[in-house]
């Protein structure tokens, strides 16, 4: 653990930030009286049970989908 003053901590934060996303622990002192303290997180799981693809074969899209129901649209915008 290293101990930074506020003023150094102020005027270095983004690096201080790198150090403890590199696992170090940094210490944030007030007038020489420890106040704050920059901890590396835990890395976050990744949820694989969402993913890409899982509904492939489950259905069929349509050939005309981009331009189904165009005319009942076009009707509903122009007011014929």
């Amino acid at each position: 653990m290293t101990t930074f003053n506020m003023h150094e901590a102020k005027t270095h934060l983004s690096r201080l930030v790198e150090r403890a996303a590199s696992g170090e622990t940094v210490i944030i002192a007030k007038a020489g009286k420890p106040i704050a303290k920059i901890v590396p997180l835990e890395p976050t799981k990744v949820d694989t049970s969402r993913r890409l693809g899982f509904l492939k074969g489950k259905f069929k899209v349509p050939d005309d989908f981009d331009t189904m129901m165009a005319d009942e649209i076009a009707e509903m915008f122009n007011g014929k």
